[in-house]
């Protein structure tokens, strides 16, 4: 799927009677089991559609990879840190560049982690800073994550988003903050303050 075909789906959400397949979460569940989807393919299910994920370039993978570790490092041994894993919400199944699951890995063998036993997801933006601000913040938001970072790629800076609410169907997150190289942000879990990372060190 081209980025001009991605972009026609993201809009196509928005316009109502567009000839746009919703599917349930349950029958996207059962296009992965029968195989009609598999790990291959470049999809995430968010808000009822198949949107297409974007290739990641080598900037992308080593600022991801440098975030997982970050968080691998101060994470407490009731927490794992994923990467590019999805979780289930109500109507998506996210897969974000990295996430923070409570438990241990061997709990999720029959199911995925649901939105509850997250903690904090992380989306590294290069060219899709504009759908992680939007449908991405709306999406995780919706599902009470508490703690939702967008690394910034373009103005070089890492924002966080603290205190999910859903208000008259809108759903969104009270407090926005953004650092820069010189900044530290606090990572939370279950309300504790376990560390404070440098901003640099999660910038390549």
């Amino acid at each position: 799927m081209t980025v001009a075909t991605d972009q026609r789906l993201a809009l196509a959400m928005t316009i109502p009677g567009a000839p746009v397949w919703r599917l349930s979460l349950e029958q996207y569940h059962r296009m992965i089991q029968t195989g009609i989807l598999t790990d291959d393919d470049p999809f995430e299910f968010l808000e009822g559609l198949l949107v297409a994920k974007m290739p990641n370039n080598p900037l992308h993978s080593l600022v991801a990879h440098l975030m997982r570790n970050a968080l691998a490092q101060v994470a407490p041994a009731q927490w794992y840190v994923d990467a590019q894993e999805p979780f289930t919400a109500d109507n998506s199944e996210p897969e974000p560049d990295v996430l923070v699951v409570r438990g241990e890995r061997r709990q999720y063998r029959n199911h995925r982690p649901l939105a509850q036993d997250v903690a904090l997801v992380v989306e590294v933006a290069d060219t899709t800073l504009q759908r992680d601000r939007t449908l991405k913040k709306r999406i995780y938001a919706r599902a009470m994550i508490p703690m939702y970072w967008i690394v910034n790629l373009v103005e070089r800076k890492v924002e966080w988003y603290a205190h999910p609410s859903v208000s008259e169907g809108e759903a969104d997150y009270a407090q926005r903050q953004g650092g820069t190289e010189d900044d530290v942000i606090p990572v939370v879990l279950d309300g504790v303050g376990i560390a404070r990372l440098p901003v640099r060190d999660l910038l390549p």
